[in-house]
């Protein structure tokens, strides 16, 4: 199984960074990649809680392979830990009838400060073997590009 990495300065305190974790309406908001819109189904921040979330391609005619619907992906999460302001470990499971876009991925959100702002990195363990390496960079970028918006314009 492959790992996936990517981080961001964000210029925001820790504190802000992980509300935008554990608020179901602002998770919503950023964590979806460019393209993609979401929908939270369920929301339980804390360990052993987590979150379901559909997300669906903006464009009508993307399709791709391995998703769990044409359209979109479910994803059902799992809050293993939760340390305010410093890490959120999570384990996603991606739904899929196609094993090589299924599974269970470990997501590792660590905060550090860096002066005024906070270093946020994302590690992605057990990546499943189907998502290209490349995109999963890009989505990861385009998430934390996202939750940098967010956070520094409230």
């Amino acid at each position: 199984m492959r790992t996936d990495r990517a981080s961001r300065l964000i210029a925001a305190p820790p504190a802000k960074v992980y509300g935008a974790f554990v608020d179901p309406d602002a998770l919503v908001r950023w964590l979806p990649p460019a393209g993609m819109t979401g929908e939270i189904l369920d929301f339980d921040a804390r360990p052993g809680g987590g979150y379901t979330m559909t997300l669906t391609y903006d464009a009508p005619d993307h399709a791709a392979p391995g998703k769990t619907s044409e359209h979109g992906d479910r994803v059902a999460a799992r809050f293993v830990e939760l340390v305010p302001d410093k890490r959120i470990v999570q384990e996603a499971e991606f739904l899929s009838d196609d094993p090589a876009f299924a599974g269970t991925m470990r997501m590792i959100w660590s905060f550090a400060r860096a002066g005024d702002a906070t270093r946020v990195e994302i590690v992605c363990r057990d990546v499943p073997a189907g998502i290209r390496k490349q995109d999963h960079i890009a989505g990861l970028k385009s998430s934390l590009a996202n939750l940098a918006v967010f956070v520094e314009r409230g």
